[in-house]
């Protein structure tokens, strides 16, 4: 069963407005008060010239409460993040939920259960298997294509995705080159600049250093991709206890500061620029201190960081679907569908990396996107919700049927029951003995065994070859 996205969430509300305000309040203090550490020296003169206060010397810029309010009314409240195929469009506003894919991941589990570095044919493999998976709507480039040199990542990463999936897809980008290279790809495939404008199917990411830190390499590379008009997201990356405060409401405040500054300074650059609300708040184990992705605290996090968003009428790209896990066992999947559901029934827009990743998101399995569109479709089934109408409400049948009957062989139940229930491909359903008679298979071995169908037998909508050949022409390091 295929529940697309777009779904309206909202039914989920961690946070009272009180407090949403409460936390808006806290935010402006920091922002005005702490500032954020900015050594980039563009960047300190577009917000002085803004109205923000810079210490030079500190590298420090404060950001007055009536800066970020003008920032925050400059950013679109609705962004379009289209797909080659329009079929793919994601349209992010209000409470309305796609889940998809994240990254950068440096290792892959592959089909024969081997852990290894991830390659440029990993960026092939999981763009087709996305592709193909109608529960992930967008393909955020989830591996690192570690045989490649660093000027060669940003164009071959992003064009494998663009050969072998039409949905939308985003990327982290590591030189102002690749950027631009990647940007001359899409347009050549759009049609010219002012189409991929009009209909984006690329995004890109860059970071902000948490805590309330804006690494000045990043930095060049977020001031690069406003200029250029592309879609942005600039996430932050809160530990809660370790780099952000203990306390859940004190890492809110944190990082909305870093998630708000950066609005900000892409609205310098660019007003009007179409940049999400960026957020991954996540937690740490405290007997360890070892980062985590997959608590529980993570989702509360996500959910109530996507309502803080809400009341700034901003699209948000958020984070769920995750786990700690190093493989797809049953500590995956209660991690990821508890994560995932807390953030699409809170309705945040863009929930990234919520399709194949593992390991607290340094792994890939190929298995793992296959069970996490399962899951994704049980989770837009309860973002769905219960229709509730004359015909479901369903009282003439009720009538018809009567004591001690049945409604199998009913056209009402005919009419609705491929709509109304989510059928799963991974999930067994069948009896003991039936199971065991087909050779007692987990969810494990028969995700890999879908996996493996998709890999063999899908063919993604293809590239125009004219446009590959001039791409060969003009950008030779691209590995066709």
């Amino acid at each position: 069963m295929v529940i697309s996205g777009g779904l309206h969430g909202g039914q989920y509300q961690p946070l009272s407005q009180e407090q949403i305000s409460q936390i808006h309040k806290a935010t402006l203090e920091v922002l005005s008060n702490t500032g954020v550490e900015i050594s980039n020296k563009t960047a300190q003169e577009l917000l002085a010239n803004a109205g923000a206060r810079v210490e030079k010397e500190r590298n420090r810029v404060y950001l007055p409460a009536e800066l970020v309010e003008k920032s925050i009314g400059s950013a679109p409240s609705e962004v379009l993040l289209a797909g080659r195929e329009e079929k793919n469009d994601l349209l992010l506003r209000g409470k309305r939920v796609y889940l998809g894919t994240g990254g950068t991941a440096l290792n892959v589990l592959d089909l024969n259960n081997t852990r290894r570095p991830s390659t440029l044919e990993d960026c092939r493999n999981t763009a087709k298997l996305v592709d193909a998976l109608d529960n992930i709507h967008f393909f955020v480039l989830p591996v690192y294509p570690n045989e490649l040199p660093k000027e060669e990542v940003d164009v071959n990463r992003f064009y494998s995705a663009m050969q072998n999936t039409t949905k939308h897809i985003m990327g982290g980008v590591y030189t102002i080159e690749g950027i631009r290279k990647v940007i001359k790809i899409a347009e050549k495939i759009a049609g010219g600049p002012d189409k991929l404008r009009e209909r984006p199917f690329i995004s890109m990411i860059t970071c902000i250093m948490s805590p309330l830190k804006f690494d000045d390499t990043y930095t060049e590379l977020m001031l690069e991709v406003a200029r250029q008009g592309i879609p942005l997201a600039t996430p932050p990356c809160p530990m809660a206890g370790a780099t952000g405060p203990v306390t859940l409401a004190g890492t809110l405040v944190q990082q909305n500061a870093e998630a708000l500054a950066g609005i900000v300074l892409t609205q310098q650059v660019n007003p009007g620029t179409p940049v999400l609300y960026s957020a991954v708040p996540t937690t740490v184990d405290i007997r360890t201190m070892d980062f985590l992705f997959g608590s529980v605290e993570m989702g509360l996090l996500n959910a109530a960081i996507s309502q803080v968003a809400q009341f700034y009428n901003l699209p948000i790209y958020s984070t769920s679907g995750v786990t700690d896990s190093k493989i797809p066992d049953v500590q995956a999947g209660y991690e990821k569908a508890t994560t995932a559901l807390l953030c699409a029934l809170a309705g945040s827009n863009y929930v990234h990396d919520c399709a194949g990743l593992i390991e607290r998101g340094m792994t890939v399995s190929f298995a793992q996107y296959v069970i996490d569109n399962e899951i994704n479709g049980m989770v837009m089934r309860a973002v769905r919700g219960i229709d509730v109408n004359t015909e479901s409400l369903a009282v003439d049948v009720i009538n018809k049927v009567g004591p001690a009957g049945n409604y199998i062989a009913e056209q009402h139940t005919l009419k609705y029951m491929r709509s109304e229930f989510f059928l799963p491909q991974v999930s067994d359903r069948q009896t003991y003995h039936r199971w065991k008679e087909q050779g007692e298979k987990d969810g494990w071995q028969r995700a890999n065994e879908i996996a493996e169908k998709i890999l063999a037998n899908h063919k993604p909508t293809p590239i125009p070859a004219e446009i590959e050949r001039q791409l060969a022409e003009e950008i030779p390091e691209l590995r066709l």
